[in-house]
Protein backbone atom coordinates (compact mmCIF):
# COMPACT_ATOMS: atom_id res chain seq x y z
CA UNK A 1 0.00 0.00 0.00
CA UNK A 2 1.45 3.26 -0.96
CA UNK A 3 1.89 5.77 1.84
CA UNK A 4 -0.33 8.40 2.45
CA UNK A 5 0.52 12.06 1.72
CA UNK A 6 0.83 14.46 4.64
CA UNK A 7 0.86 17.85 4.66
CA UNK A 8 0.77 20.65 7.11
CA UNK A 9 -2.51 22.80 6.15
CA UNK A 10 -0.07 25.42 7.32
CA UNK A 11 2.27 25.10 4.36
CA UNK A 12 -0.97 24.94 1.79
CA UNK A 13 -1.55 28.79 3.32
CA UNK A 14 1.64 29.51 2.18
CA UNK A 15 1.78 28.24 -1.19
CA UNK A 16 -2.00 29.46 -1.83
CA UNK A 17 -1.31 32.48 -1.37
CA UNK A 18 1.92 32.49 -3.38
CA UNK A 19 -0.43 31.61 -6.10
CA UNK A 20 -3.07 34.03 -5.71
CA UNK A 21 -0.57 36.69 -5.34
CA UNK A 22 0.77 35.94 -8.54
CA UNK A 23 -2.51 36.16 -10.31
CA UNK A 24 -3.95 39.15 -8.12
CA UNK A 25 -1.83 42.30 -7.61
CA UNK A 26 -4.37 43.46 -4.89
CA UNK A 27 -3.23 40.80 -2.24
CA UNK A 28 -1.10 41.96 0.23
CA UNK A 29 0.43 39.67 2.83
CA UNK A 30 1.39 40.86 6.40
CA UNK A 31 3.03 38.95 8.94
CA UNK A 32 4.27 39.29 12.40
CA UNK A 33 7.65 38.15 12.21
CA UNK A 34 7.08 34.38 12.29
CA UNK A 35 7.17 34.13 8.28
CA UNK A 36 8.86 31.05 8.62
CA UNK A 37 6.37 29.17 10.71
CA UNK A 38 3.28 30.81 9.07
CA UNK A 39 4.97 30.03 5.82
CA UNK A 40 4.11 33.00 4.54
CA UNK A 41 8.00 33.51 3.68
CA UNK A 42 6.92 31.38 0.41
CA UNK A 43 4.68 35.02 -0.37
CA UNK A 44 7.51 36.89 0.56
CA UNK A 45 9.53 35.22 -2.66
CA UNK A 46 7.48 35.35 -4.94
CA UNK A 47 5.41 38.22 -4.36
CA UNK A 48 8.26 40.72 -1.88
CA UNK A 49 7.08 44.20 -2.91
CA UNK A 50 3.65 43.15 -1.28
CA UNK A 51 4.82 41.61 1.94
CA UNK A 52 5.11 43.23 4.81
CA UNK A 53 6.61 42.22 7.89
CA UNK A 54 5.10 44.26 11.15
CA UNK A 55 7.64 42.57 14.04
CA UNK A 56 6.20 41.05 17.26
CA UNK A 57 3.45 43.72 16.98
CA UNK A 58 -0.27 41.70 16.26
CA UNK A 59 -2.39 44.54 17.41
CA UNK A 60 -0.73 47.05 15.09
CA UNK A 61 -0.38 44.55 12.15
CA UNK A 62 -4.24 44.45 12.24
CA UNK A 63 -4.35 47.74 12.27
CA UNK A 64 -2.40 48.34 9.47
CA UNK A 65 -4.39 45.03 7.54
CA UNK A 66 -7.34 47.46 8.18
CA UNK A 67 -5.92 50.27 6.49
CA UNK A 68 -4.83 48.46 3.43
CA UNK A 69 -8.61 46.77 3.00
CA UNK A 70 -9.90 50.62 3.19
CA UNK A 71 -7.48 51.59 0.43
CA UNK A 72 -9.28 48.38 -1.91
CA UNK A 73 -6.22 45.82 -1.27
CA UNK A 74 -6.80 42.26 -0.03
CA UNK A 75 -4.74 41.93 2.99
CA UNK A 76 -4.21 38.48 4.60
CA UNK A 77 -2.88 39.13 8.46
CA UNK A 78 -0.56 36.07 9.16
CA UNK A 79 0.55 34.66 13.12
CA UNK A 80 0.02 31.85 15.34
CA UNK A 81 -3.59 31.69 16.48
CA UNK A 82 -2.60 32.59 19.99
CA UNK A 83 -1.49 35.76 19.30
CA UNK A 84 -3.94 36.62 15.77
CA UNK A 85 -7.01 35.43 17.77
CA UNK A 86 -5.70 36.17 21.44
CA UNK A 87 -3.40 39.35 21.78
CA UNK A 88 -5.29 40.89 18.91
CA UNK A 89 -9.03 40.67 19.82
CA UNK A 90 -9.54 44.23 20.23
CA UNK A 91 -7.54 45.39 17.44
CA UNK A 92 -9.84 42.52 15.31
CA UNK A 93 -12.68 43.02 16.87
CA UNK A 94 -12.52 46.74 16.67
CA UNK A 95 -10.85 47.55 13.16
CA UNK A 96 -11.85 44.90 11.34
CA UNK A 97 -15.22 43.41 12.74
CA UNK A 98 -17.08 46.68 13.67
CA UNK A 99 -16.71 48.06 10.04
CA UNK A 100 -16.53 44.90 8.21
CA UNK A 101 -13.56 45.07 6.54
CA UNK A 102 -12.18 42.65 3.57
CA UNK A 103 -9.41 41.25 5.75
CA UNK A 104 -8.01 37.41 5.87
CA UNK A 105 -6.91 36.74 8.95
CA UNK A 106 -4.41 33.67 8.46
CA UNK A 107 -3.87 32.26 12.15
CA UNK A 108 -1.44 29.05 12.09
CA UNK A 109 -0.41 27.01 15.00
CA UNK A 110 -3.90 26.21 15.97
CA UNK A 111 -4.84 23.15 18.22
CA UNK A 112 -3.08 21.17 20.58
CA UNK A 113 -1.27 19.56 17.79
CA UNK A 114 0.96 22.12 18.01
CA UNK A 115 3.16 19.84 20.48
CA UNK A 116 6.28 20.93 21.54
CA UNK A 117 5.51 24.28 21.92
CA UNK A 118 3.00 23.46 24.86
CA UNK A 119 -0.05 25.45 26.70
CA UNK A 120 0.80 28.71 25.87
CA UNK A 121 1.07 28.47 22.00
CA UNK A 122 -1.70 25.44 21.69
CA UNK A 123 -4.59 27.69 21.40
CA UNK A 124 -7.60 26.04 21.79
CA UNK A 125 -9.97 29.10 22.15
CA UNK A 126 -9.55 30.90 18.97
CA UNK A 127 -12.81 29.46 17.34
CA UNK A 128 -14.53 30.35 20.02
CA UNK A 129 -13.29 33.82 20.38
CA UNK A 130 -14.12 34.67 16.81
CA UNK A 131 -17.40 33.37 17.08
CA UNK A 132 -18.36 36.36 19.23
CA UNK A 133 -17.31 38.66 16.27
CA UNK A 134 -20.17 39.75 14.08
CA UNK A 135 -20.37 39.03 10.75
CA UNK A 136 -16.69 36.91 11.15
CA UNK A 137 -16.63 34.44 8.95
CA UNK A 138 -14.21 31.30 10.34
CA UNK A 139 -13.47 28.57 8.16
CA UNK A 140 -10.85 25.33 9.30
CA UNK A 141 -10.02 23.39 6.62
CA UNK A 142 -8.99 19.02 7.08
CA UNK A 143 -6.69 18.80 4.77
CA UNK A 144 -4.05 20.34 1.95
CA UNK A 145 -6.70 20.37 -1.05
CA UNK A 146 -9.17 22.15 1.27
CA UNK A 147 -6.97 24.45 3.00
CA UNK A 148 -5.73 25.49 -0.84
CA UNK A 149 -9.28 26.05 -1.98
CA UNK A 150 -10.25 27.86 1.28
CA UNK A 151 -7.71 30.48 0.93
CA UNK A 152 -8.45 31.30 -2.66
CA UNK A 153 -12.24 31.29 -1.50
CA UNK A 154 -11.06 33.88 1.13
CA UNK A 155 -9.62 36.23 -1.41
CA UNK A 156 -12.82 35.97 -3.45
CA UNK A 157 -15.38 36.81 -0.47
CA UNK A 158 -15.87 40.22 0.66
CA UNK A 159 -15.40 40.41 4.37
CA UNK A 160 -13.75 39.75 7.17
CA UNK A 161 -12.41 35.95 7.43
CA UNK A 162 -10.73 34.23 10.08
CA UNK A 163 -8.91 30.79 8.94
CA UNK A 164 -7.24 28.32 11.15
CA UNK A 165 -4.07 26.19 10.00
CA UNK A 166 -2.06 23.40 11.94
CA UNK A 167 1.71 22.86 12.33
CA UNK A 168 1.45 19.20 12.02
CA UNK A 169 1.64 17.11 8.89
CA UNK A 170 -1.69 15.54 8.25
CA UNK A 171 -3.50 13.24 5.87
CA UNK A 172 -4.55 14.51 2.80
CA UNK A 173 -7.81 12.52 2.05
CA UNK A 174 -9.38 14.78 -0.63
CA UNK A 175 -9.32 14.17 -4.44
CA UNK A 176 -8.09 17.80 -5.75
CA UNK A 177 -9.31 16.57 -9.64
CA UNK A 178 -13.48 16.13 -7.68
CA UNK A 179 -13.22 18.48 -4.56
CA UNK A 180 -15.17 21.72 -4.52
CA UNK A 181 -15.38 23.98 -2.00
CA UNK A 182 -18.39 25.97 -1.23
CA UNK A 183 -17.73 28.69 1.83
CA UNK A 184 -20.61 27.95 4.36
CA UNK A 185 -21.70 24.11 3.36
CA UNK A 186 -20.90 21.07 4.99
CA UNK A 187 -19.44 17.83 3.24
CA UNK A 188 -21.16 14.51 3.64
CA UNK A 189 -18.05 12.25 3.36
CA UNK A 190 -19.89 8.84 4.49
CA UNK A 191 -23.46 8.01 4.26
CA UNK A 192 -24.81 6.44 7.92
CA UNK A 193 -27.88 5.45 10.13
CA UNK A 194 -26.83 5.15 13.41
CA UNK A 195 -25.07 7.98 14.27
CA UNK A 196 -23.99 11.37 13.10
CA UNK A 197 -20.05 12.43 13.37
CA UNK A 198 -19.38 16.10 12.38
CA UNK A 199 -16.11 16.96 12.58
CA UNK A 200 -13.70 20.07 11.53
CA UNK A 201 -10.18 20.23 11.16
CA UNK A 202 -7.82 16.78 11.50
CA UNK A 203 -10.63 15.51 13.37
CA UNK A 204 -12.19 15.07 10.24
CA UNK A 205 -9.63 12.14 8.90
CA UNK A 206 -9.14 10.77 12.58
CA UNK A 207 -13.20 10.13 12.24
CA UNK A 208 -13.28 8.50 9.05
CA UNK A 209 -11.10 6.47 10.49
CA UNK A 210 -13.34 6.13 13.72
CA UNK A 211 -16.28 5.30 11.05
CA UNK A 212 -13.87 2.13 10.48
CA UNK A 213 -13.66 0.81 13.77
CA UNK A 214 -17.08 1.70 14.20
CA UNK A 215 -18.19 -0.24 11.41
CA UNK A 216 -16.50 -3.55 12.65
CA UNK A 217 -18.47 -3.29 16.02
CA UNK A 218 -21.77 -3.07 13.63
CA UNK A 219 -22.23 0.99 14.44
CA UNK A 220 -22.91 2.51 10.99
CA UNK A 221 -21.87 6.31 11.53
CA UNK A 222 -22.63 9.29 9.02
CA UNK A 223 -19.46 11.44 8.62
CA UNK A 224 -20.13 15.33 8.30
CA UNK A 225 -17.20 17.97 7.32
CA UNK A 226 -18.07 20.98 8.75
CA UNK A 227 -15.12 23.60 7.21
CA UNK A 228 -17.19 26.46 7.42
CA UNK A 229 -17.79 26.83 11.45
CA UNK A 230 -19.39 30.55 11.04
CA UNK A 231 -22.12 30.47 8.96
CA UNK A 232 -22.73 26.86 9.65
CA UNK A 233 -24.47 24.87 7.49
CA UNK A 234 -27.90 23.76 9.24
CA UNK A 235 -29.32 22.01 7.11
CA UNK A 236 -27.18 19.43 6.90
CA UNK A 237 -26.79 19.13 10.37
CA UNK A 238 -30.49 18.69 11.05
CA UNK A 239 -30.96 16.30 7.98
CA UNK A 240 -28.16 14.11 9.50
CA UNK A 241 -29.47 14.45 12.94
CA UNK A 242 -33.29 13.57 12.03
CA UNK A 243 -32.25 10.68 9.99
CA UNK A 244 -29.66 8.82 13.10
CA UNK A 245 -31.56 10.68 16.19
CA UNK A 246 -27.99 10.79 17.93
CA UNK A 247 -24.95 13.33 16.99
CA UNK A 248 -21.16 13.42 18.18
CA UNK A 249 -19.13 16.29 17.20
CA UNK A 250 -15.45 16.83 17.25
CA UNK A 251 -13.03 19.13 17.25
CA UNK A 252 -8.74 20.03 18.08
CA UNK A 253 -10.58 22.83 19.70
CA UNK A 254 -12.13 23.12 23.56
CA UNK A 255 -15.52 21.49 23.72
CA UNK A 256 -16.71 25.14 24.98
CA UNK A 257 -17.38 27.35 22.06
CA UNK A 258 -16.51 25.78 19.31
CA UNK A 259 -18.13 23.20 16.97
CA UNK A 260 -19.85 21.48 19.25
CA UNK A 261 -21.17 24.42 20.76
CA UNK A 262 -22.37 25.95 17.37
CA UNK A 263 -23.67 22.52 16.62
CA UNK A 264 -25.64 22.21 19.94
CA UNK A 265 -26.99 25.78 19.21
CA UNK A 266 -29.18 24.66 16.19
CA UNK A 267 -29.63 21.25 17.61
CA UNK A 268 -31.51 22.58 20.84
CA UNK A 269 -33.52 24.88 18.63
CA UNK A 270 -34.58 23.36 15.04
CA UNK A 271 -34.38 19.65 16.36
CA UNK A 272 -33.09 18.63 20.43
CA UNK A 273 -31.02 15.54 19.80
CA UNK A 274 -28.58 13.74 22.06
CA UNK A 275 -25.14 15.19 21.57
CA UNK A 276 -21.92 14.34 22.37
CA UNK A 277 -19.13 16.91 22.31
CA UNK A 278 -15.46 15.24 22.16
CA UNK A 279 -12.77 18.02 21.71
CA UNK A 280 -10.26 19.18 24.74
CA UNK A 281 -12.20 19.50 27.65
CA UNK A 282 -11.87 22.50 30.24
CA UNK A 283 -8.09 22.52 30.78
CA UNK A 284 -4.88 23.42 29.45
CA UNK A 285 -2.45 21.57 26.62
CA UNK A 286 1.24 20.33 27.75
CA UNK A 287 4.20 20.36 25.69
CA UNK A 288 4.74 16.67 23.70
CA UNK A 289 4.88 15.07 20.65
CA UNK A 290 1.76 15.94 18.36
CA UNK A 291 0.49 12.35 18.08
CA UNK A 292 0.99 11.73 21.63
CA UNK A 293 -1.07 14.59 22.76
CA UNK A 294 -3.90 14.08 20.01
CA UNK A 295 -4.23 10.60 21.51
CA UNK A 296 -3.99 11.65 25.22
CA UNK A 297 -6.84 14.40 25.04
CA UNK A 298 -8.56 11.50 23.31
CA UNK A 299 -9.29 13.47 19.75
CA UNK A 300 -7.78 10.35 17.76
CA UNK A 301 -9.45 7.71 15.75
CA UNK A 302 -9.47 5.02 18.17
CA UNK A 303 -10.59 7.37 21.29
CA UNK A 304 -13.60 8.76 19.00
CA UNK A 305 -14.85 5.14 18.20
CA UNK A 306 -14.45 3.97 21.56
CA UNK A 307 -16.31 7.51 23.03
CA UNK A 308 -18.79 7.21 20.09
CA UNK A 309 -19.32 3.37 21.08
CA UNK A 310 -19.70 4.63 25.05
CA UNK A 311 -22.78 6.58 24.01
CA UNK A 312 -24.31 4.53 22.43
CA UNK A 313 -24.62 1.89 25.08
CA UNK A 314 -22.73 -0.81 22.70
Amino acid sequence: MADIKKIATRDSYGNALAELGMAHDDIVVLDADLAGATKTAVFKKACPDRFIDCGIAEGNMMGVAAGLATCGKVPFASSFAMFAAGRAFEQVRNSIGYPHLNVKIGASHAGISVGEDGATHQCNEDIAIMRTIPGMVIVNPADDVEARAAVKAAYEYEGPMYLRFGRLAIPVFNDENTYKFELGKGIKLREGKDVTIVATGLCVNESLEAAKILEAAGIDAEIINIHTIKPLDEEVILASAKKTGCVVTVEEHSVIGGLGSAVCDVLSEKAPTRTLKIGIMDTFGESGPAAELIKKYGIDSESIAAKTKSFLGK
